[in-house]
């Protein structure tokens, strides 16, 4: 089945309604302008129940179908993020930022727009018998806010049975989707480092312990663990992107400072990761004389698509999309917090095509509205198949 007709004639207002929210964008916890659009929205379009304020600042809406759910499935939730990234924007659109240094440049403005107008064409047919929650999520963007949102009790308080998520893909035709079972999505850990040696004069280093060589003997050090400790069937990713130290060519430093990400796609291997880079942290230390304080920070963790809702949301977007335009893909060593609703319940995560856009967290990347009509048609044709009415 091709995309809802309705969905079509919803076009319009879909993309006006992502294009307000990309011209207003808002960081983190700080959404306050998209979720009261989002809850106006939602009321407008008749929900049952419309909830604000869960996870600090989430919106929940309730559609109850047509007839109650006669099957051990009577509640799908339905999630979108709101928030956007601190990137000053460069596409010299008509409807570009308005905000000097935020942008939507990561797609949450159409993710949104797409599950508002999934959410406005099943509160209009509710052709299906249970209750749909459409779930409006703030700061994934390194706030956690997926999983504050399940702390807040969002499963139990609407007796979400099952959960799914969608993300716009770059380099994914426009019309198509990918998705895998297992893990789709990585483990993000960060590692902040502060080496402290003993500074002195450039022409006297044996006088000296040299932060900036314990920091790239550290750097060197730390790749081995990928290299020489992680079964290279598995995978592991360790990237120290801040060096800082120093401010003169003729003063060894007496304190260095690097900071970094590690990603892994399992739970053995980020635990694994975790205690090699402590070892190696402690070695380095030992045989330079430094002092060297790390700080491992576990964030999001991994997002395992379930088996079953897997097979489901495939052969929705198959529905949707034609079965060519459905691929299995590889795992993504991205991160995303949707992994914590996928821990409290059962349900998959997909993409959808953004053609040839820009890369995702870029400057110059947009969300390219004609992929509105196959997410919003996914969104649908997901809860009318999985909570069929007879």
């Amino acid at each position: 089945m091709p995309i809802v007709n309705r969905v079509a004639d919803l076009q319009p207002d879909i993309q006006a309604w992502r294009r307000d929210i990309h011209q207003h964008p808002e960081l983190l916890y700080d959404v306050h302008r998209t979720a009261a659009f989002v809850a106006d929205r939602l009321r407008e379009f008749g929900c049952d129940q419309v909830v604000t304020g869960l996870g600090q600042t989430g919106v929940v809406g309730v559609i109850k179908g047509k007839q109650p759910a006669d099957g051990d499935l009577k509640v799908i939730g339905l999630r979108a993020d709101m928030d956007a990234l601190p990137v000053e924007e460069q596409t010299n659109l008509p409807y570009a930022s308005k905000t000097p240094g935020k942008m939507h440049a990561c797609g949450h403005d159409g993710h949104t727009a797409m599950l508002l107008g999934a959410a406005r064409y099943l509160a209009e047919t509710r052709n299906f018998a249970g209750d749909a929650v459409v779930i409006f999520q703030p700061a994934e963007e390194g706030g956690a806010g997926g999983a504050a949102m399940v702390k807040d009790g969002l499963m139990e308080r609407f007796g979400i049975d099952q959960v799914y998520g969608m993300h716009n893909g770059p380099g994914i035709p426009i019309g198509a989707f990918a998705i895998r079972q297992g893990p789709i999505m990585a483990a993000t850990d960060e590692v902040d480092i502060k080496i402290e040696g003993l500074g002195g004069h450039a022409a006297r280093p044996h006088k000296c312990i040299d932060s900036v060589m314990v920091g790239a003997q550290l750097i060197t050090a730390l790749q081995s663990i990928v290299a020489r400790s992680v079964d290279p069937l598995e995978s592991a990713v360790i990237s120290i992107c801040e060096f800082h130290a120093g401010n003169a060519r003729n003063v060894i430093p007496q304190t260095a400072e690097l900071k970094g990400t590690i990603r892994t796609l399992t739970p053995e291997v980020r635990a694994l990761v975790e205690k090699r880079v402590h070892e190696v942290v402690a070695g380095v230390a030992q045989i330079t004389g430094a002092k060297i304080d790390l700080h491992y920070k576990r964030n999001y963790p991994v997002v395992v698509n379930h088996a079953a809702q897997t097979d489901v949301a495939r052969k929705v977007a198959q529905q949707v999309a034609g079965d060519a335009n459905v691929h299995e893909m590889p795992p993504l060593m991205g991160g995303e917090d949707f992994a914590y609703m996928l821990e409290a319940r059962p349900g998959a995560f997909i993409f959808c095509g953004n053609g040839d856009s820009a890369g995702l967290h870029h400057p110059a990347y947009n969300f390219n509205d004609e992929a509105i009509v196959y997410g919003t048609s996914y969104w649908i044709k997901l809860v009318e198949t999985s909570l069929a009415a007879s």
